[in-house]
């Protein structure tokens, strides 16, 4: 459903339904405290104008009792008062946190386990702002309801202490302040339309703002600062009238629900005024009932106000729901086994895979991974080498044909067993904004520091005894303290930790210098013997001890074989092979 189009109220239910049965219904004991003190709050807020009442009633009457009775009863219902309000507070965001919490749980886990090409199709900074921006918005909605809920009562119980003071002039008040309801409504619709386009201009905010600092080192290269200037403020003009235009609906309904206030008043004191000329009237109801219209003002303005931030919640609550909704495109397959134990041979028979956006990546491709062996994907830039080695640890799901591993099929594998037999180093080894240890640490979680540290050597980690603090130095976000090259070697260390069955790297040693690489590819070279070990690989000199290598053009197999074979064939291996200058 687009963001813009007014949800129907039977939609505006069906959330609402949604959100108690799936969270709120949880948290019963938190509700039925809440209640308890938000009654409190309600009766103590209904005394206060009769306390006035009384107290002008005895000053009319130079009562004695005012000097001490009217003090004392202030002072208890006033601390009466202000302990419900604190514990009402207290209960109600901790209640309203932990269903956010709940909700930023379900859409994590769900965004966790969805495809690489859900994952990818927004902009990373776009995907935070369901976490932050729509979680603020539903926060401060799921809030101004319960506390919709205290005013409700205080009103309530204003309106029976009005009833008792004067029925009369009640019935003033009782016509003209629920005639804001109808402009009230019209207002929240407007508001919930506009609050959907606002979110939607936050996020794409946020992504530019990712993008550009991301970017900072190119931008600077190329001179692109006024271009991105620009581009930034076009954003921010487009943020600006989006909010603008939030703002200037919602603060019509203050100044409408003033003037409301003030007629209702004015009435009164007219009414009141001409009772008392007449003698039918006394100072003590007139400053009661004024008194308790003065109250309930406050409360009457935040359940006028509460529909509009009811209304934006809601959208934002859509845009979460739609994320959590979103059936899973990688999932186990009812009755998925865990991988069988075998020598790890990978089989790609006639495998096609077209990209949510219509590009084909793969089409008809077919090859065998040996166990124990090294099979290297070559090819131009396009032709499907990363796309097919994607598909192994399934981030993608074929469009058609089958993918084995030791003759099982691998959508009838748990997902959990065909990862954890898997170590893969891509060409961007961005790392956890964590030690280096820890970074290595999550190819096994349980290694000892003896094998952390053989890890590390193996991947020709000879940088770690010079950072600052060894292995417990921090990297940064995306590791960018560390150069590429040290990053990668880090993402190596990784997967040599993790003992894999089937090591998948895709241009794994393309940031090392050459004496870093020939350490590496020892190591490497070691970490194979008795593993399937599968190559992308663009610069060809990696590639000269594959056992075999796979040539790929427009996403299928054109040739295969060693490589002295491949050269001496003259086929399209040798043309990239002297496109490369190598012999």
């Amino acid at each position: 459903m687009d963001m813009l189009t007014p949800l129907p109220e039977a939609t505006t239910r069906a959330l609402i339904a949604r959100l108690w049965r799936e969270h709120i219904k949880h948290y019963r004991g938190r509700i039925a405290l809440i209640v308890a003190f938000t009654l409190i709050m309600s009766a103590t807020s209904a005394a206060y104008p009769a306390l006035i009442k009384w107290a002008f009633d005895m000053f009319s009457h130079k009562d004695p009792r005012i000097l001490y009775q009217v003090p004392i009863l202030v002072l208890i219902v006033t601390s009466i008062r202000g302990i419900s309000m604190y514990f009402q507070a207290v209960l109600t965001q901790d209640m309203v946190l932990l269903i956010i919490r709940r909700l930023q749980s379900a859409m994590f886990a769900h965004l966790s386990d969805a495809s690489l090409a859900r994952v990818e199709r927004e902009p990373p900074a776009t995907l935070a702002a369901r976490f932050t921006t729509d979680a603020t918005i539903i926060r401060d909605a799921m809030t101004r309801a319960v506390n919709a809920v205290a005013d409700a009562a205080t009103v309530a119980g204003l309106a029976v202490t009005m009833v008792v003071i004067d029925w009369k002039l009640s019935l003033i008040a009782a016509i003209l302040f629920p005639a804001a309801g109808i402009p009230i409504d019209k207002i929240g619709k407007k508001i919930r339309r506009a609050s959907g386009g606002m979110q939607e201009t936050i996020g794409q905010a946020a992504a530019l703002l990712n993008e550009s600092f991301a970017q900072a080192r190119t931008i600077r290269a190329y001179g692109l600062e006024s271009h991105e200037k620009s581009r930034a403020n076009q954003n921010f003009e487009k943020l600006y009238l989006s909010l603008i235009r939030m703002t200037k609906t919602r603060a019509r309904l203050d100044p409408m629900l003033e003037v409301l206030a003030g007629v209702a008043i004015a009435v009164v004191i007219g009414v009141e005024g001409f009772r008392n000329a007449t003698g039918a009237g006394g100072v003590g109801t007139f400053m009661g009932f004024v008194s308790a219209l003065l109250i309930a003002s406050r409360p009457l303005r935040a359940l006028g106000t509460m529909n509009a931030a009811i209304q934006e919640g809601l959208a934002g609550l859509v845009r979460v729901y739609s994320v959590i909704d979103e059936p899973p495109a990688i999932a186990d397959f009812p009755n998925a086994i865990p991988l069988p134990d075998g020598p790890g041979k990978v089989e790609f028979r006639h495998v096609a895979f077209t990209y949510p956006d219509g590009r084909e990546g793969l089409k008809n491709l077919s090859f065998t991974a040996a166990p124990g062996k090294m099979l290297a994907l070559v090819g131009t830039s396009g032709a499907g080498k990363s796309t097919a080695l994607a598909l192994i640890p399934r981030l993608y799901t074929p469009t058609s044909g089958e993918i084995f591993i030791d003759s099982t099929e691998i959508h009838h594998i748990t997902l959990k067993s065909l990862r954890a037999a898997i170590a893969y180093v891509g060409q961007d080894s961005l790392l956890f904004d964590d030690t280096i240890a820890a970074n290595i640490l999550l190819g096994n979680p349980t290694a000892t520091q003896s094998d952390l540290e053989a890890a590390a050597s193996a991947a020709a980690c000879t940088f770690i005894p010079s950072m600052p603090e060894g292995f417990n130095t921090r990297v940064g976000v995306n590791g960018q303290r560390l150069s590429g090259g040290q990053r990668q070697r880090v993402a190596l260390a990784r997967a040599i930790l993790r003992n894999p069955k089937i090591l998948l790297l895709d241009e794994a040693t393309s940031a090392l210098d050459t004496e870093s690489e020939q350490a590496v590819q020892t190591a490497l070279a070691k970490l194979r013997q008795g593993r399937t070990t599968i190559v992308v690989a663009h610069r060809l000199s990696t590639v000269r001890d594959a056992d075999q290598i796979a040539v790929l053009s427009n996403g299928e197999v054109v040739e295969q074989g060693p490589h002295e074979q491949l050269l001496t064939a003259n086929g399209p291996f040798a043309r990239l092979v002297r496109a490369q200058a190598l012999t």
